[in-house]
């Protein structure tokens, strides 16, 4: 389906009660959040399973790290697919076949058959369906006024925290009382769940590839210079997301407070949906590079208190800070991606942006990993040098955008 032009007029109502009222937004973004749910509780649930077996932290977080991997290359192809053929077809296969593999994880025994482990993780990543991409190309269709379509973006970049707050304390509380194997029951019953939501809706039903757009490229939006510029920044911003969960275990392990290993992560996506309520309420002066820029000085300086080993309570109000700038900084690279997306490939292009934050996070995952052996301090400094890295290529965006 082709994108709907803006309309022009009297600016309509674009607060988040109006975008929220808007016919089928409401159950899009529900079944999305839900959906994504196995996104947030995977990564726990796999370094729990593998911890209750006496696996290696090491190994864990391996394993973490290549289902983050297989869910960021994923993304993209499946977002191909969604462009050529429409959405009801891949997403009907690709959560069942997600769901399937977390049933079969704890079959596997990962500490006594890694091998067996590492490609049923690599399956459930690679199957992980496209709801979030789908979703933000649905956007333009379902509210086709350009300021709803800014407010949808800053409540959806907000409330996929939801993903990452509800996601780590379901799969740490499950866990407790059931043990890991029943948090990656729920995993897989929660991702079919959400994207059967999805998948019924009539906006999904009815989304069909726009035929008039030429995508013959092999690269697809990635020919586009400023995309790739951006999708390296935002990997660099899924490195410092990535180690949060490995800085968390640890940590809880450290100080006997296992509470910390959820309760962590949760603060941080907190604090990303304060931010990113708050920006979406308004207009804010420049433009979305610029606000990128903004965004990404914030975020990279909210990981320094984290360095010293705060104790757990601390560290859990600490890991609020970079999470503020985390929506805002998102929402910004949505709208920039839209504006440089070629026509035809918006699905590809938010998942490409998507795959490559799951790049980043693997890679934190398992460089903080690595470094937690040598200490906390080398462990907190994984997501600091993400952020920074982050930091000066959305400089060169800005740059390059504003020539």
């Amino acid at each position: 389906m082709s994108t709907t032009p803006a309309v022009s007029g009297p600016a309509q109502d674009s607060s988040y009660r109006a975008v929220l009222g808007t016919r089928h937004v409401a159950r899009l973004l529900g079944g999305t959040l839900i959906g994504r749910l196995p996104t947030g509780m995977a990564p726990i649930a796999i370094l729990l399973l593998v911890r209750a077996e006496h696996g290696s932290l090491a190994f864990a977080g391996l394993l973490g790290a290549l289902y983050g991997l297989a869910a960021a290359i994923g993304q993209p192809l499946l977002g191909r697919l969604v462009d050529r053929h429409g959405q009801t077809a891949v997403l009907y296969t690709a959560a069942p076949a997600a769901s399937a593999a977390f049933l079969l994880l704890p079959c596997t025994g990962p500490v006594r058959h890694p091998v067996l482990a590492v490609l049923t993780v690599v399956v459930a990543g690679l199957a992980t369906p496209p709801l979030e991409a789908g979703l933000r190309a649905l956007w333009p269709v379902l509210l086709p006024d350009p300021e709803r379509q800014r407010a949808a973006l800053a409540l959806d970049s907000s409330s996929q925290g939801l993903v990452f707050i509800a996601g780590p304390l379901l799969a740490a509380g499950i866990s407790a009382a059931t043990g890991p194997h029943g948090a990656l029951v729920a995993t897989a019953a929660l991702g079919l769940l959400g994207t059967g939501m999805v998948i019924t809706a009539e906006p999904s039903l009815a989304w069909t590839p726009n035929t008039s757009a030429q995508r013959m490229h092999w690269m697809g939006p990635l020919r586009v210079p400023g995309l790739r510029v951006l999708f390296a920044a935002l990997a660099g911003i899924g490195v410092a997301l990535g180690a949060v969960n490995v800085l968390a275990l640890a940590a809880a392990e450290r100080h006997h407070a296992s509470w910390l290993a959820g309760v962590m992560p949760a603060a941080l996506s907190i604090g990303s949906m304060i931010g990113g309520l708050a920006y979406g309420r308004h207009t804010w002066p420049g433009t979305p590079a610029r606000h990128l820029v903004t965004a990404s000085v914030g975020f990279a300086a909210g990981w320094l208190p984290l360095l010293p080993d705060p104790a757990p309570a601390v560290a859990v109000v600490l890991a609020a800070l970079p999470g503020i700038f985390l929506a805002p900084l998102l929402t910004a690279g949505f709208l920039t991606v839209d504006r440089l997306a070629p026509k035809g490939e918006s699905t590809e292009a938010f998942a490409w942006l998507i795959a490559c934050i799951g790049v980043g996070q693997a890679v934190g995952t398992g460089l903080a990993s690595l470094a937690d052996s040598a200490g906390p301090l080398p462990a907190a400094l994984v997501p600091l040098a993400g952020a920074c890295t982050a930091l000066w290529l959305l400089h060169r965006v800005n740059h390059r955008l504003s020539a």
